[in-house]
């Protein structure tokens, strides 16, 4: 069938911008004056800045995010008496208009503005001045302005583009939203049929009325077009649910900063557009957002929260921020929804039940059991779109965790949140969607979005013609709330898919910005850490739990993990910043940690010793390990969540032999043999009498390979384009108390590396302690290790538990996935053996085959210049063992690795006992203790554990300390279900990957 498209474009495409001409007549200049400031200031404080008189087409920025208070006067003329006026600003950069008390009143976006034009043009210039006017009104108006459109660019040479005062031809308006939508009509309907050629006569017929262009011409024009809006109460088989919306990112192509004000004007827009069109429906996700709105801007966030109330505002995703999901920790996820739902309840008094992902760069295996006992049921995206090589099969669908667990999941068909809601984008989402053989239900979301903005005055008009035309389904505004209700009604009829939603597009987002990456790591960890020491603490004393500054470090530490930041896909402003930021948290966490551990010390009984230290254990097993203290080395056994003491006086020697040279490091239990050019030849176990590395390859060579992809992504053949390894060109062996070490330096180009190369006695961790200075351009470094192992599938650790990836490429979906993402360790076996790749800081993997390759750094050059330039610290590890990674400790060794036992001098000796009790002890191995913490709603205390070998099993607990009541709570800390408690212990029965929370009351 042939359709009319484009055949039409010359004879009509000319008219329409001259209706749009017509819209708005000119009666006056308005005088223009602005204080300067490189960053934001006050309302108050809004005369600070340098000062500038301007006209049109003057500059008034000189550089991207130079802000702005500019001061709009005039007077409207008296012949504009019982007209509608307006103002038109257009500054060629984002701005907000303010009313006198300080308050935004209705965000401005330059027409320049870089976006999608496909989508709709981004520009937002009017602003209603009166809809009656009498003649000689003052003009005085206040607007903010930044010399940044939605995307971050300077646009226009930040030269004042419009500052008039207008009349608004509100007939010829409507005539031109006709216009256009009939236009649109024309592109979707059969070329030859007979409702296209009755359109495209009634077009002429307007264009042989419209002389002059004016007000009588457009009231003549409607009436001839009026017939063709020909729905009568007729009905498409399809409902398209349609919710305004502005996707805002926190940071990306602009600061962090810059969202605030972003919000602010997207939010007062909204508000404005509330007030014209009664039947508007607008909803905006992340909590973070609407508490810089609540704090920045009080009185705008009234208004939202009484929208909200109304029903119109729909507060959108349970999660503090929309999160990258392949990065954070299981506990980061817990906690993006535990704050960000109790923000909504106790702010709105909502309990959202969806998790709202639009763009986010793949979701992890653990979402659908972190989001079902979290007290959400649904969740909503549209990323996978962006699949590069095979095109995902639904849009409606369920999916299952690796728990089992179930979220009903909708994906937008039209592909985009950026929807225009001409009838082409009506109909694309018709044809596209796969389910609606099934289901007479789907959404959009339509507005300008990523830098914010949201919808305009026309998406609005357009929804009005939408629905007149009967050739097309109707579009309901609508909250998505009550859709995904709608259809999770016939829930039995969508198909399922199992396992992670991986997204075969920005796999180099596992790697790019090693930084925020390891901080983001290292703070997971400490906030581990530190939560259980202070639980401890708070049981015995009077101490007490800062539960609020606590809260405040994870809020900060959630919104770094949002998708363009933990990625690594924003601007070098952003990571200048949040750097910083995550040094002074870290600095934070740290010290109190050890404030924890010093008042912990002062309990410990410790007289028969000449001078303790603690050593404390934060994981759930025993823990046989060597620890340094300054120079000294202690050989430690510590229970499993608990301490031991030592005489830091008697240090002991290693009484197993090691030997380290520049060709051989060794143990009772490894043996690791040395190229001249520091790659591994042979790794043996000698106590399987098993060789890891075949014959002929070499491991850990460190290969750098041209890398000219984005920030997101990587080329699907960068393995073909290796420029180079480091080269050797010093080594030194030397043992230190218990340990084995080959330092080898290396140089490549510009950059240089020394890694320490470390055997353990009685370990086969060989552990690869790496520091880089790192100077190069377009590239990317990587290590690998070629293993004698045969395997079709690689086990990854991912949040709460594990994954099976394929290892060969069977399929292009197995293919596709060429780079994953891991957390701490990637494990290959079979039956008898094994081998894992563990990291303390590093996501991104390649296992193909029998190799274990690591992704260790890019240097890529855009939306970020000179990206991860300069010093590294990072360790790998590799772990040869027997049977498979459960058999082979791997899991333990992961978080061994990542959650090194840690040490204080005691400070006050006493008397009494060397060690200090368990705080619970498990029976089962496969059980894991993630978090200890006090309870958000009462002095209880929450404990989480998940099972961690895909099994089930009936687990018991035994507590050091007597509770009145323990009951399994949700992750919300919920809906308690009391547990039988026999002596301080209680059974729990898990699933296979199930996470249990514990609320323990005293």
């Amino acid at each position: 069938m042939s359709y009319c498209h484009f055949s039409y474009k010359d004879e009509f495409e000319k008219p329409r911008k001259e209706i749009e001409g017509a819209i708005y007549t000119h009666v006056s200049l308005l005088d223009i004056v602005a204080w300067v400031t490189p960053e934001p200031v006050s309302f108050a404080e809004r005369m600070s800045g340098k000062k500038l008189t301007l006209k049109e087409n003057e500059k008034w920025a000189q550089n991207e995010f130079e802000c702005g208070w500019f001061n709009f006067k005039g007077k409207v003329p008296s012949e504009c008496e019982d007209k509608h006026v307006v103002l038109l600003l257009d500054v060629n950069g984002e701005m907000c208009v303010f009313d006198t008390n300080g308050s935004p009143i209705r965000g401005l976006t330059n027409g320049s503005s870089t976006f999608e034009f496909t989508y709709g043009e981004p520009g937002k210039r009017v602003f209603q001045f009166t809809d009656h006017c009498k003649g000689g009104e003052i003009v005085d108006i206040w607007a903010e302005a930044g010399s940044n459109d939605l995307f971050g660019k300077l646009c226009g040479d930040s030269k004042v583009k419009d500052a008039k005062i207008a009349v608004c031809n509100d007939n010829m308006r409507c005539l031109y939203y006709d216009f256009e939508a009939l236009l649109e009509i024309l592109k979707v309907l059969p070329e030859k049929s007979a409702r296209s050629h009755q359109i495209k006569t009634k077009l002429r017929e307007v264009l042989l009325l419209l002389n002059e262009y004016t007000e009588q011409d457009a009231i003549k024009c409607i009436e001839v077009l009026k017939p063709l809006f020909n729905r009568n109460g007729s009905k498409s088989s399809l409902t398209i649910s349609a919710i305004g919306h502005a996707h805002l990112d926190i940071a990306w192509l602009w600061p962090i900063r810059e969202t605030v004000r972003k919000g602010a004007r997207t939010f007062a827009t909204a508000l404005d557009m509330m007030d014209r069109y009664p039947e508007y429906v607008f909803g905006a996700s992340q909590p973070q957002l609407y508490e810089w709105i609540k704090t920045a801007y009080p009185k705008l966030y009234d208004r939202i929260k009484g929208k909200v109330h109304e029903g119109r505002w729909e507060v959108q995703g349970g999660m503090w921020v929309e999160p990258d999901t392949n990065v954070p920790s299981g506990e980061s996820l817990v906690r993006q929804i535990l704050y960000g739902k109790r923000f909504y309840r106790e702010e709105f008094g909502v309990d959202v039940k969806t998790v709202w992902l639009p763009d986010v760069f793949g979701y992890s295996g653990a979402l659908p059991q972190i989001i079902r006992k979290s007290q959400c049921k649904y969740f909503m995206t549209q990323k996978l779109s962006w699949n590069s090589i095979n095109k995902f099969p639904y849009h409606t669908f369920i999916w299952k965790g690796i728990d089992g667990s179930e979220v009903l999941v909708h994906m937008l068909p039209e592909e985009t949140y950026n929807s225009s809601v001409k009838p082409t984008a009506v109909v694309a989402t018709e044809e596209n969607f796969k389910e609606k053989a099934v289901s007479d239900n789907c959404l959009m979301l339509f507005g300008i979005g990523n830098g914010g903005g949201g919808p305009g005055a026309e998406h609005l008009e357009r929804i009005k013609r939408v629905n007149r035309f009967s050739e097309l389904p109707e579009v309901k505004q609508e909250k998505s709330s009550d859709f995904f209700d709608r259809i999770a009604e016939d829930i039995s009829c969508y198909k399922q898919w199992a396992g992670e939603l991986y997204l075969e597009c920005h796999r180099g987002t596992y790697t790019t910005q090693a930084h925020s990456k390891r901080y983001n790591r290292k703070l997971e960890f400490a906030l581990r850490e530190l939560e259980m020491l202070l639980t401890f603490i708070d049981i015995d004393s009077d101490v007490g739990y800062p539960k609020s500054d606590i809260e405040k470090i994870w809020k900060e530490v959630l919104l770094y993990q949002f998708h363009d930041i933990l990625p690594g896909t924003s601007i070098n402003r952003v990571y200048d910043e949040s750097l910083a930021r995550y040094e002074i948290l870290m600095l934070n966490v740290e010290q109190l940690i050890e404030e924890a551990k010093k008042t912990m010390t002062e309990k410990c009984d410790s007289a028969s010793l000449k001078e303790p230290g603690m050593v404390f254990n934060s994981l759930s097993w025993c823990r046989n390990e060597w620890v340094k203290a300054g120079q000294k080395w202690f050989s430690v056994k510590v229970p499993a969540l608990g301490y031991s003491l030592l005489d830091m006086q008697e240090s002991e020697e290693c009484a197993e032999q090691l030997f380290a040279d520049e060709a051989r490091l060794e143990n009772s239990l490894i043996r690791v043999i040395f190229d001249q050019n520091g790659t591994i030849n042979s790794i043996y176990d000698k106590e399987c009498e098993r060789e890891i590395i075949p014959e002929g390859v070499s491991a850990n060579v460190l290969r750098v390979y041209r890398d000219k992809g984005d920030a997101w992504d990587i080329s699907v053949d960068y393995a073909d384009k290796i420029i180079g390894t480091f080269k050797l060109s010093s080594s030194e062996a030397f043992i230190d108390g218990p340990c084995a070490i080959l330092r080898n330096v290396y140089s490549f180009k510009d950059s240089n590396l020394t890694q320490d190369v470390v055997v353990t006695a009685g370990s086969k961790r060989i552990d690869f302690r790496t520091w880089v200075d790192w100077y190069q351009s377009d590239q990317m470094l990587r290590t690998s290790f070629p293993v004698d192992i045969l395997a079709t599938e690689a086990t990854c650790d991912i949040q709460f538990g594990s994954i099976k990836r394929p290892t060969h490429k069977n399929t292009s979906w197995d293919w596709a996935k060429y780079e994953i993402c891991a957390h701490k360790w990637v494990d290959i076996s079979q039956r008898d053996y094994g081998v894992a790749l563990l990291n303390d800081c590093k996501y991104g993997y390649k296992v193909f085959g029998n190799i274990l390759d690591l992704n260790l750094l890019r240097s890529t050059n855009y939306p970020g210049t000179c990206i991860d330039r300069g010093y590294h610290d990072f360790t790998y590890s590799l772990l040869p063992h027997s049977g498979d990674h459960i058999v082979g400790g791997v899991i333990r060794e992961g978080y061994n690795l990542n959650q090194p036992l840690s040490m204080l001098p005691v400070a006050n000796n006493k008397s009494g006992d060397e060690s200090g009790s368990s705080f619970v002890q498990i029976d089962e191995e496969n059980i894991i203790v993630e978090t200890i913490k006090q309870a958000e709603d009462s002095d209880g205390i929450i404990v989480r554990l998940y099972e961690a070998h895909g099994a089930s099993v009936r687990a018991g607990l035994e507590f050091c300390h007597s509770y009145s009541l323990i009951s399994e709570v949700d992750l919300m800390e919920e809906n308690p279900k009391q547990l039988a408690v026999d002596n301080n212990s209680v059974v729990v029965e898990f699933k296979p990957y199930e996470i249990k929370t514990l609320l323990l009351s005293r």
